[in-house]
């Protein structure tokens, strides 16, 4: 699985990083960094509270 970032979407809260911050990194500049793009299957769980977490709907996972 591969993490999709809609950046038009991202409100740079950092929910994702909270959840996920192996994957997920807000920078110095107020970005989201995607860390890791491909998704191990022991870690799915872990990225999909990451999606579901997002309230701006800014993330997807995709095979």
């Amino acid at each position: 699985m591969k993490i999709i970032l809609d950046r038009s979407k991202c409100g740079v809260l950092g929910i994702c990083e909270s959840v996920a911050p192996e994957f997920f990194e807000v920078t110095d500049d107020g970005d989201i960094a995607v860390l890791r793009e491909d998704v191990p299957a022991d870690r799915v769980a872990e990225l999909e509270e990451a999606v579901l977490s997002c309230p701006t709907e800014a993330l997807r996972l995709a095979p």
